[in-house]
Parts: C-alpha cells; structure tokens; sequence
C-alpha cells in the first residue's frame, strides 16, 4: 500500500504530465503504476513505474493493461519517476535502476519527497536523474536537492515541499500547472479581461 504522501507526490506529477502531453505536437501518452515487461518468455518480470512518459504513445493506451515491449508499438518509457517509499527506500536507491535500464527506458527520476532514503547509500537526497548513456546503462547525472534538466521533458525537475514540480526555468518560477490549473488561470484571467472592459462604463 502507498502512503499519502507518495500518493499525493505521484498523482500531481501524472497531473503536470497529461496537461504537458495535452498540449505538445509530441505523440506522448502518461501511466500511472503501469506494468512494463520486455521478457516475453517471462512475463511476470517487469517493473511499474509510479509515473511514466511514453513516447510514441502505442496504439489505443486507453485500453493499457499492461505495457509488452515485444508487442508492436510497444516501447519503453522515455521518462520515468519513481517516489521513494518509506517501506522500501532501499530499493528506490539502490535496486530498481538496472530494471529501468534493462527495459530501455531513457531517463529515470528518483523523488524522496519524505528523504527516507538510507544514509549508508549517500542518502537522503530529493532528487536523482538516471539517464541512459552510449553504453545502454543508466547513468546517475544528479544526486542531490536542487533542480536538474530533464532532457527528454526539455524542462527542469524542481523539488518544492513535497511535490516535484516541472518548470521551465531552474528556479521553478515558470512551473508546469496541471489541467484543472491551467483551467483556473484561464478562466481568472478571462474575468479580469471582462472587469478591464466593463470598468470605463462603471463611471
């Protein structure tokens, strides 16, 4: 079972990711806990991601039970996150890159937004950005509590309280809002408009 916190932490970022896919030209699809398997002759091996970005979006992901790398259409995730457990920090820190890494998957985000990671492995830390290099292995670019870029998003991963937000600058000032925020702004900025016009009639 998730906490609140981890729940909380991987429903927001899903949130951020379908408003960002909604509007890009990309074809990019967003899962939440998504089985991926990529053995065909060993199914039950895989991974679920607790959020993912798969790009090209296969075909009716609508209909996603599972994510079956040797089906056509089927690729591995471009961008993962997992939000580290309280139950299980060792294996967010220490275990689950070589999965990610064996599947295909492009980039891997770590988020330990309660640092319950182990000390003995370097932790806690908020953030860790895997990526894959020339090799096919995940290599860790970014181990620490600052932003870092995110190539595949071409956007900066910014730790705040205890939800990572997506922004377009390092500071985090331009971050990505969800749906329901973009929604919210909109129709706010659409009274303001409609107050603007109707002020010079008030007087």
């Amino acid at each position: 079972p998730q906490s609140v916190p981890h729940d909380h932490a991987a429903e927001h970022l899903r949130r951020v990711l379908e408003a960002f896919a909604a509007r890009s030209p990309r074809s990019l699809f967003v899962a939440r806990d998504l089985a991926v398997r990529w053995l065909e002759e060993r199914p039950a091996v895989g991974i679920d991601p607790d959020v993912c970005v798969l790009e090209p979006a296969p075909p009716n992901p609508e209909q996603l039970s599972s994510l079956c790398l040797w089906k056509p259409g089927h690729r591995a995730p471009s961008f993962a996150v997992e939000v580290v457990s309280a139950n299980h920090p060792h294996k967010d820190y220490a275990a689950i890159q070589d999965r990610y890494a064996a599947c295909g998957a492009q980039e891997l985000c770590v988020f330990d937004p309660l640092l319950a990671g182990p000390a003995s492995l370097g932790g806690p830390v908020p953030l860790q950005l895997w990526r894959r290099n020339e090799l096919g292995q995940l290599a860790l670019v970014h181990f620490g509590s600052g932003p870092v870029f995110s190539e595949v998003l071409e956007a900066w991963l910014v730790p705040s309280d205890a939800l990572l937000e997506v922004a377009d600058d390092r500071a985090g000032k331009l971050r990505w809002l969800t749906g329901e925020e973009r929604e919210r702004a909109a129709r706010l900025d659409l009274e303001r408009r409609v107050a603007e016009l109707e002020a010079p009639s008030r007087k």
